[in-house]
C-alpha cells in the first residue's frame, strides 16, 4: 500500500456519526486480507476480515454504515453464492467484488444481483477506496431510509382501526363528507378522526400523509 499517495489521503472519510463505518473483507488469501485491512484502517474505517463465506455468515448483521469487499473465488461457498444468501436481509450493505480473473458473464451476473462494483486484481488503492466510499454512502442512505420506514410503521400502528380506515380514504382524495358516507359515520366524526390521524402520524400536510401512505403501501398507492 502506497500510504504517501495523495489520492488516498483524499479518500479519508469525514464521518458524520459517532459510529465508524465497517468494511467487511472476505478473502481466503491472507496477504489480500492483511493488505486491505491496512488500507481500510488507514482510511479511518473499521476493517473486519474473514477467510471464508461461512465465517462471515456467523457475524451478526450490523446497523451502522458498512460494505463488503468479497472475493469471487472462495472455498465451499463462493462469492456469488454468498451474495445470493444475504441479498434480502443485508440490502443496506453493498458488495464490492474482487477477482484475479475477470469473467464477463460472471461480472454481469454479480452486477445484476446488485453488486456495487467488480474490481480485477491488481487494483489501485485509490480505486478501491473510491469504491468503498461510494458503497458506504449508499449504506448510510439505505439505513436512513430504513430508520424512517420503521418510524412511519410505528406511527401507523398507533392509529386505531377506524383511524386507519379514515387515513386510507383521505389519501385517496376523498372529501370528509365522502369518507363519512363510505364508512357510515358523520362528517364531524370524520374530521375528528382525520385530525387525530394527522397528529399521530406527525404529518404537517395532506401531502405528507399521502407520501407516508405511499411508502407504507406502495402497490395500493400505485393503483389509486
Amino acid at each position: 500500500m502506497d500510504s504517501a499517495s495523495a489520492s488516498i489521503h483524499e479518500s479519508r472519510f469525514s464521518l458524520t456519526s459517532h459510529e465508524t463505518p465497517i468494511v467487511f473483507v472476505v478473502d481466503d488469501d491472507i496477504s489480500v486480507r492483511e493488505s486491505l485491512e491496512a488500507l481500510i484502517r488507514f482510511a479511518g474505517l473499521q476493517p473486519q476480515t474473514f477467510a471464508s463465506a461461512q465465517e462471515f455468515l456467523c457475524r451478526p448483521r450490523v446497523f451502522i454504515p458498512s460494505c463488503l469487499v468479497l472475493d469471487v473465488t472462495l472455498p465451499d461457498l463462493n462469492g456469488l453464492e454468498l451474495q445470493k444468501r444475504i441479498a434480502t436481509d443485508r440490502i443496506d450493505m453493498p458488495i464490492i467484488f474482487i477477482t484475479g480473473h475477470r469473467d464477463v458473464p460472471m461480472t454481469v451476473r454479480a452486477m445484476k444481483a446488485g453488486a456495487a462494483e467488480f474490481l480485477t486484481k491488481p487494483y489501485g488503492d485509490d480505486v478501491m477506496l473510491g469504491a468503498i466510499r461510494q458503497a458506504i454512502e449508499y449504506s448510510r442512505a439505505a439505513l436512513r431510509r430504513e430508520t424512517e420506514m420503521r418510524s412511519i410503521r410505528n406511527l401507523y400502528t398507533s392509529l386505531s382501526p377506524r383511524e386507519q380506515q379514515v387515513m386510507a380514504l383521505v389519501v385517496r382524495g376523498l372529501l370528509n363528507k365522502q369518507v363519512g358516507v363510505e364508512l357510515g359515520i358523520s362528517e364531524i366524526t370524520v374530521k375528528a378522526h382525520r385530525g387525530s390521524v394527522m397528529r399521530k402520524m406527525k404529518a404537517d400536510s395532506l401531502a405528507d400523509l399521502v407520501n407516508m401512505a405511499a411508502r407504507l403501501h406502495p402497490v395500493s398507492a400505485r393503483k389509486c
